[in-house]
């Protein structure tokens, strides 16, 4: 079976898969990205596919690798084409869509190639820097030298390239590049550019460089969403049966996108992400929309998952399937979670309604012990603001937001920890706990002594309350939070979680 290629999609399209007709567009590369993983093929380069497809942005991307091994010789291997399978539940619908991308022009491996990486900034055509580098990324490395071939770290690897570029073009204002990093950081835009000026000092690169970083160039803060699941190698075989091609670099996510932008709303018009018809935000103020993907999104998770876990459910579309837990879950976000967020009430719900499709995705099978993974500084992050909020602004405490609390106590219950996890048992099965190691020693500490008791109960909930190293403040002087907590969390040590959740849903 022949492998896909530039060549062969130029031939007849097959009707189960979307590819362009007739010969590629050679477009130039106006696009340099850091990172060639799955994410950033499911979802950037796919956005820039969709605004060729429509001819709004006649650009492509030349793709770096950003550490030693990657992807890029399977890319340079394609031509840059490969087959993205899209996926979900959305409006009520499944939807199942195949398309072949054509955005990426070529692959560069810095590390065997620098000076072409380095060419790049001497390209007229290049107006954006677009990267991924994971969350660990934007960091600064002392040790990085402009004369390293390359610089270990991105920022380094980017002040490089900058000073190139204002050397080359002699400090052309006009020459500046939009810089939009897609790492998972809050302000990436911000962090990224405070590392940059201070690598652009301590290589001693001058101050007509500095200047023209801060006045040519853009750094924009940004916030990405999409599950991009990758290469499905349980359906390969089958997918390259029905499709007639092999493909190397196969990538699948799910329908669901966003994309929130912070910076000068003259860079849409550029960048024609909205124009053509996708799920982007450009704001002067990316807050509200991070508040509203961590409570919501990511709170509906935590909030759910160790009660669901309990209960006797694996994941997340499981949760959604059981009547008891959806409903759990719909009260928690639409009754506790939106009223504390200050974008529209509407804007909230249609976002709430679209996580809910996301959740019950029948393609992603989304593990409810995965995302339990370091539960208490998730609950810091995402939940604990809403709680608090809540009372501030209702006067009274949230019932399915302090249960979830509760549910957490329950479920980091232990008395033995096994190769760096604390040992739960649901039922007659072990389940491992994985979180801090001082905070697993607190919890075995804390349920070593359990007997059953309230009283017992009453002190575990005070012990756990009170440790601010956890929590930013001792969250026993919000009042009766510490009563409410362990009325729940005797309720389900005495009766079940089945019926400690009845409870606090219906009212039984």
């Amino acid at each position: 079976m022949e492998t896909i290629s530039r060549a062969l999609i130029e031939q007849k399209g097959k009707d189960a898969v979307s590819i362009p007709a007739g010969p590629i567009a050679k477009y130039p590369e106006k696009v340099l990205q850091f990172g060639e993983g799955n994410f950033m093929r499911g979802f950037v380069d796919w956005m820039i596919n969709t605004m060729n497809s429509k001819g709004l942005f006649n650009g492509s991307v030349a793709v770096v690798q950003p550490i030693k091994s990657g992807l890029v010789d399977k890319i340079n291997e394609q031509g840059g084409v490969y087959t993205l399978i899209l996926r979900g539940v959305q409006n009520g619908k499944i939807v199942n869509s195949k398309e072949v991308i054509t955005s990426i022009s070529r692959g560069i491996d810095l590390y065997a190639h620098y000076e072409e990486y380095m060419k790049m900034a001497e390209s007229n055509e290049l107006r954006f820097i677009i990267s991924n580098t994971t969350e660990a990324g934007i960091s600064y490395n002392s040790e990085d030298r402009l004369q390293d071939e390359p610089p270990a770290s991105y920022p380094g690897k980017l002040t490089a390239l900058l000073y190139r570029r204002f050397t080359v073009f002699s400090g052309d204002i006009e020459k500046g590049l939009v810089i939009i990093p897609c790492e998972l950081i809050d302000r990436n835009g911000d962090n990224l550019r405070r590392i940059v000026l201070q690598l652009a000092q301590e290589w001693e690169l001058g101050e007509d460089f500095v200047k023209w970083i801060k006045g040519a160039n853009y750094f924009l803060n940004t916030l990405v969403d999409r599950i991009v699941t990758g290469y499905p190698k349980e359906e390969i075989q089958s997918l390259e049966e029905e499709l007639g091609y092999k493909d190397n670099l196969f990538d699948t996510g799910e329908i669901f996108h966003l994309w929130v932008i912070e910076g000068d709303s003259k860079l849409a018009k550029e960048l024609p992400l909205e124009e053509a018809g996708l799920n982007v935000i450009w704001t002067d103020n990316m807050k509200p929309y991070r508040d509203r993907k961590v409570r919501i999104l990511n709170g509906a998770h935590t909030m759910t998952v160790l009660a669901a876990y309990l209960y006797g459910l694996e994941t997340v579309k499981e949760c959604l399937d059981d009547k008891l837990i959806n409903t759990y879950m719909k009260k928690g976000i639409f009754d506790e979670i939106i009223p504390t967020l200050d974008l529209k009430e509407e804007e909230l719900a249609r976002f709430a309604h679209d996580v809910l499709e996301r959740f019950s995705n029948p393609f992603i099978k989304h593990y409810l012990l995965s995302i339990s993974l370091n539960s208490v500084s998730k609950f810091k992050a995402r939940v604990l603001p809403s709680l608090q909020e809540y009372i501030l602004r209702k006067g009274k405490l949230p019932e399915i937001l302090t249960f979830s609390l509760a549910s957490l106590i329950a479920f980091y219950r232990g008395n033995e920890i096994k190769e760096n996890c604390l040992m739960g048992k649901r039922g007659a099965e072990d389940y491992r706990i994985c979180d801090d190691m001082n905070i697993l020693e607190a919890f075995k500490g804390y349920w070593s002594k359990f007997k059953g008791t309230k009283a017992e109960i009453d002190s575990i909930v005070s012990g756990v309350l009170a440790r601010t190293e956890w929590w930013g403040s001792d969250l026993n002087e919000i009042a009766g939070l510490p009563e409410k907590v362990s009325e729940q969390l005797f309720s389900i040590t005495a009766h079940g979680v089945e019926t400690a959740l009845k409870r606090v849903v219906i009212g039984n």
